[in-house]
C-alpha cells in the first residue's frame, strides 16, 4: 500500500511557525484531495484540515485562523502551514489522500514530530 511521507516537524516555542510537506506519487494525475491529522500522546487521532482536489480548503475549529493547507501539484506535494503555534499543538502529524480510486486506496504516512514548548 502506497503512504505519504511527511516531513518539516521539530520543536519550536509557543508563538512559532512550522511548515509540514506531505509528498506522494500520483496525488495530482489522480485527482486526490489530502487530509492532515495529529496523535498526541494518549489520545486519539484528530482530524485537522483537508484540501480537496479543486483547491477548497476545510479546518478543524481548534486550528482555524492559525494554520493553512496547500498543494502543489507539479511536486504530488501538500503542505501545512502552521503559526502561532501552542502548546496543545503537540502532536504526530500525518497525512492520508482523499478521493475516489486510487486516492482512496492509499495508507495513512508514517507522521511527522512536533514538539511546542512554552
Amino acid at each position: 500500500q502506497v503512504q505519504p511521507v511527511e516531513s518539516g516537524g521539530g520543536s519550536v516555542q509557543a508563538g512559532g511557525s512550522l511548515r509540514l510537506s506531505c509528498t506522494i506519487p500520483r496525488y495530482t494525475s489522480s485527482n486526490c484531495g489530502m487530509d492532515w491529522y495529529r496523535q498526541a500522546t494518549g489520545k486519539q487521532r484528530e482530524w485537522v484540515a483537508l484540501i480537496r482536489n479543486d483547491g477548497t480548503t476545510t479546518y478543524a475549529d481548534s486550528v482555524k485562523g492559525r494554520f493553512v493547507i496547500s498543494d502543489d501539484k507539479p511536486s504530488n506535494t501538500v503542505y501545512l502551514q502552521m503559526n502561532n503555534l501552542k502548546r496543545e499543538d503537540t502532536a504526530v502529524y500525518s497525512c492520508k489522500t482523499r478521493g475516489f480510486g486510487w486516492c482512496a486506496h492509499t495508507g495513512m504516512g508514517q507522521g511527522t514530530q512536533v514538539t511546542v514548548s512554552s
